[in-house]
């Protein structure tokens, strides 16, 4: 079978890359700059709070693309799914990490926007905080948490993606066909 899937791959592993690079860069990078030049934390907080906020809509657009092209891959690879050994587990192995990524992603983003409108000077922010309070120590160690376990999901996405690569070669293919279609007949035997 030579049917080439280049535009919905690259969709995937482009979106992918872009959201595992960029959660990692804050991170790391972003956030370990606003700590070397913030000073205070309210000011850390505004520094790093900025740049997440400039990532988010390029960060939604890695998802959304992502989340495209594995739609489109599941489509095309149907039966692979259905008809060769272990791809199936693979697939919901790698269908529930991605929404553990998705949750995390979004659970950070609503803890980084607490803390963004803790740390705030803006008078209307301000005015918000003191109307819903917010515990802002815990805010910042839960952020912390969250900010870490996104590219530590999305990085298990991109393992169980070379798995899934693997699982396409015509050496792997056949003889998990064969395996699945044994185990299939023994059971109804």
């Amino acid at each position: 079978m030579t049917e080439r899937n280049t535009l919905i791959r690259s969709l995937h592993d482009v979106g992918l890359a872009a959201w595992f690079g960029g959660s990692l860069m804050g991170a790391v990078g972003l956030n370990g700059a606003a700590k070397d030049e913030g000073g205070t934390e309210a000011t850390r907080d505004r520094i790093s709070a900025s740049g997440w906020a400039k990532w988010t809509p390029v960060n939604a657009a890695a998802i959304g693309v992502h989340l495209f092209g594995g739609g489109g891959l599941l489509a095309v690879n149907a039966h692979r799914v259905a008809a060769q050994q272990g791809v199936a587990a693979s697939t919901t192995a790698k269908t529930v990490v991605t929404a553990a990524a998705l949750a995390a992603t979004a659970y950070a983003r609503v803890l980084g926007k607490k803390v963004e409108l803790a740390s705030s000077t803006d008078p209307d922010d301000i005015e918000r905080a003191q109307q819903h309070p917010i515990d802002l120590d815990k805010s910042r160690r839960q952020l912390a948490w969250a900010q870490w376990a996104v590219p530590a999901l999305t990085g298990c996405l991109v393992v169980l993606n070379a798995l899934h690569g693997e699982q396409q070669r015509p050496i792997e293919q056949a003889p998990g066909m064969w395996e699945r279609a044994r185990s299939a007949a023994h059971l109804t035997s």
